[in-house]
């Protein structure tokens, strides 16, 4: 009995994980066929709601409010999506993705888009990859959705001692200058959520306006290697 023990003990053991998985796994597909679905169906009826109380000429402050409440459920549906990746064991996103989110852009909104990678490429960690990603995901977006630019440009800079992620549109030598999102009706709060997730991480975005147009820049520490506690 006592040298079948150790191997009672493993196999028990190798089951309890098998369970374990089987279960995440379970959970995981729940919930991206009950929240993410849920909250999909929720941006496109907020979205529908919007543009027929703008149409209906409806207040001002109703379309306000719907167009915030949408944004908010986007918002969610990318964190659920997330989520759900994380749990699956996908890898998130990163710097390596920003060409495809560029040119995607591009053929989006007809706008072109120069993006610029000045030194050495470093590996960070997951959570500043998705940080970087996410930023320049949310400025385009700010963009098609605030702005009327001739060019957009993006640059990713490794530099010694931060990686610094910048991206800015050019408007029209003649064009009035251009509001600035967090004045808008999205409400800002996706560069409230921007600024907050750089300063968890210990870095900054600041996002201003320009003499052509509006900039978002976002700097967070070098991160040569990848931290235990992030993996």
């Amino acid at each position: 009995r006592s040298t079948l023990f150790p191997y009672t003990t493993l196999f028990r053991s190798a089951d309890a994980a098998a369970r374990a998985s089987a279960a995440r796994g379970r959970l995981v597909r729940e919930m991206h066929d009950v929240l993410a679905h849920s909250l999909s169906a929720l941006a496109l009826q907020l979205e529908s709601s919007r543009l027929l109380a703008r149409d209906r000429g409806a207040d001002p402050d109703v379309v306000s409010a719907l167009d915030r409440a949408h944004h908010l459920a986007a918002s969610g549906l990318e964190e659920a999506r997330r989520a759900i990746a994380a749990a699956r064991g996908e890898e998130l996103p990163g710097p390596e993705r920003i060409e495809a989110l560029t040119a995607a852009f591009t053929e989006q909104s007809g706008l072109p888009v120069k993006l610029t990678v000045t030194g050495e490429p470093r590996e960070l960690a997951p959570d500043m990859r998705l940080a970087i990603y996410r930023t320049a995901q949310e400025a385009l977006t700010n963009i098609r959705r605030h702005a009327t630019p001739q060019s957009v440009d993006v640059e990713l800079s490794y530099l010694g001692d931060e990686t610094v992620l910048a991206v800015e549109d050019h408007g029209a030598p003649d064009a009035p200058p251009p509001a600035s999102p967090a004045q808008s009706n999205g409400g800002g709060y996706g560069l409230a959520g921007m600024r907050e997730r750089a300063e968890l991480l210990g870095g900054s975005l600041v996002a201003e306006p320009t003499a052509s147009g509006f900039r978002v820049e976002l700097s967070l520490p070098a991160s040569p290697t990848i931290s235990a506690a992030t993996r």
